[in-house]
């Protein structure tokens, strides 16, 4: 069924359902609700639009009963972490490539996609600012990089341009501007393959390109340093709380999703995230503290 021109907005992440259908099926299906609730506001009275959200709606239910013993289904907290982690690896695969001045089609569909999976995230709730400045910047990066390239020319590496054109939009003056490698978990990507020249026609867009958006097979494997990842205080160094910590079951909830994360964040084998939320869990379990 055609996408109503009402609800083109959600073209591209519904294409990214459909992109993740058989890979990651957890993917496909928050993408496909955030499409819905996002198409919901947009236009819901229309007869065009309405008979495609039912059909979307359908289309949900079914997977929901397919996947009905996946904890990212049925857990939104580890739903959550899948789609976050999954967002952020892919942000990471293509900003190291980008800073290594590898510019190709699949790094700026994968720029463009985590931007994407990012919006997504807002089915669970409002994003962290952090999160917000990453969607902005890969958004931004696709848009250029890609542009560069339909014109003929080079792109810069890095954030250079981003910080001189729009970071003064977050309020810093001077200085310099973010980096996204220091603000994340675990250590840059390191793909092994070359670019690729070639990257589609003029008139195509980041999220129209052909070709699947994920980063090579070994993607996942981090190259983390020996005590890269200690945490600051490992449990033998957490002192012993004084008295009874009173938890209230605020705390146990938050303890739990730290502990989801973790296990979400081993999936792939980010070592780094796993022990920074197990951490989290540890001190706030021993000291009421987070």
């Amino acid at each position: 069924m055609a996408l109503p021109p009402q609800l083109k907005s959600i073209q591209h992440h519904l294409r990214t359902a459909q992109e993740h259908e058989k890979r990651d099926p957890v993917v496909a299906y928050y993408c496909r609700l955030y499409a819905m609730q996002t198409g919901m506001k947009l236009d819901s009275k229309t007869p065009e639009c309405r008979k495609f959200l039912v059909k979307l709606m359908d289309q949900l239910e079914t997977m929901k009963k397919e996947l009905a013993d996946n904890d990212s289904i049925t857990q939104e907290v580890v739903g959550n972490a899948h789609i976050e982690n999954y967002a952020l690896k892919m942000f990471l695969y293509a900003d190291n490539e980008d800073r290594s001045g590898r510019f190709h089609k699949n790094m700026i569909k994968s720029f463009y996609t985590s931007s994407l999976l990012l919006d997504v995230l807002s089915v669970f709730g409002e994003l962290s600012e952090e999160n917000i400045q990453h969607r902005k910047y890969a958004r931004w990066k696709a848009t250029y990089i890609h542009n560069c390239l339909k014109n003929g020319e080079n792109p810069q590496a890095g954030p250079a341009e981003y910080e001189e054109e729009t970071y003064g939009e977050y309020g810093v003056e001077g200085g310099e501007g973010p980096s996204y490698h220091s603000s994340q978990p675990g250590q840059p990507l390191s793909p092994t393959h070359s670019s690729q020249p070639g990257f589609g026609g003029p008139d195509q867009d980041p999220g129209s390109m052909v070709g699947p958006p994920y980063p090579p097979a070994n993607y996942n494997n981090i190259h983390i340093p020996p005590g890269a990842h200690c945490p600051a205080n490992t449990p033998a160094e957490i002192p012993p709380p004084a008295g009874d910590v009173r938890l209230t079951p605020e705390d146990y909830t938050r303890a739990q999703k730290y502990c989801k994360y973790a296990g979400s964040a081993l999936q792939y084998e980010d070592v780094g995230t796993a022990v920074q939320n197990l951490q989290k869990a540890l001190k706030l379990l021993t000291t009421g503290k987070e």
